[in-house]
């Protein structure tokens, strides 16, 4: 049995990790507002860009020579993986870890055995993990969610998008953590590039034309929209997963600050046994000398 002495040590340093994982909870609370309220934000925006710009592409009916929509075989490989700077977020980065690596070893099998699988990670923890595993790493964009904006993003996917036009990449895969809730994250992947064409039909196609008034022209204002829906796609990504890492956070310091809870009931329980037997143990050590000397 552990003396008064290793319990008691036991339960200060219980308490001293119990206050941390409080605040540390509360940080992510108060963070977790404002990352939700950019997403919550950012959402409809999105969506609504890259509807037109789906309408706009089916109205060319191919007339706009796009460079992002360029199909080839997909031999080289970029993957996008979103993580975060720091740990202490339960399964968060993990899972995004596991999601990217099993895209490259199942669905790019014989690119990830001919070394053409790359990995462009935005956080530090993606960095860490694909680095030491011995995978082919670029791009590393650490430090984004410190002063999260559009610009501190836009590097990361000028990068991917330049990769594709000049070929080094044929195929581009995002692969994040999606905000659901404080208790849930959703791992997506998306392929990024090239970008899919949607189809309507003539019925659509006209009330399409009546919706719009096209200026300069439909072909100058997808050039134009087309870079700008892929970076703003990027961006998303990297706001869900802000918002998705401080609710695993908030998630996982509330769970150990329960557990330190529970572990500081059994350690004090240990600690009041241990006290009494002590205390037990003095008493019959004096009424066993007090009988002593009666004897005599």
């Amino acid at each position: 049995m552990a003396s008064l002495k290793e319990v008691r040590s036991r339960i200060t340093s219980v308490s001293s990790t119990q206050q941390i994982t409080k605040a540390m909870k509360m940080v992510a609370a108060a963070k977790l507002r404002r990352a939700q309220d950019n997403i919550l934000r950012m959402r409809p925006y999105a969506q609504r860009l890259s509807g037109i710009l789906a309408n706009l592409s089916s109205l060319t009916e191919g007339s706009v020579t796009n460079v992002y929509s360029q199909k080839r075989e997909p031999n080289r490989v970029l993957i996008i993986a979103v993580t975060s700077d720091r740990g202490l977020a339960g399964a968060f980065n993990s899972n995004i870890i596991k999601a990217a690596s099993t895209l490259a070893t199942t669905k790019y099998r014989s690119q990830m055995d001919a070394g053409n699988v790359t990995f462009l990670t935005i956080g530090r923890k993606g960095f860490e993990a694909f680095s030491k595993r011995g995978y082919k790493v670029i791009g590393n964009y650490t430090g984004v969610f410190a002063n999260l904006s559009f610009d501190s993003v836009r590097g990361a996917a000028e990068h991917a998008m330049d990769g594709f036009v000049k070929g080094e990449f044929d195929q581009v895969e995002l692969v994040y953590n999606e905000f659901k809730n404080v208790a849930t994250q959703i791992v997506r992947t998306e392929q990024l590039l090239p970008i899919e064409e949607q189809l309507v039909d003539d019925s659509r196609a006209a009330t399409l034309v009546a919706d719009y008034t096209f200026e300069p022209s439909k072909e100058e204002i997808i050039q134009e929209l087309i870079p700008k829906s892929l970076k703003i796609q990027v961006y998303k990504a990297v706001l869900e997963s802000n918002a998705s890492e401080h609710g695993a956070r908030m998630t996982a310091m509330d769970k150990a600050t329960e557990n330190a809870g529970e572990l500081l009931k059994e350690l004090k329980l240990t600690y009041n046994r241990t006290r009494q037997a002590a205390i037990t143990k003095e008493i019959l050590e004096i009424v066993g000398g007090a009988e002593a000397l009666a004897s005599k």
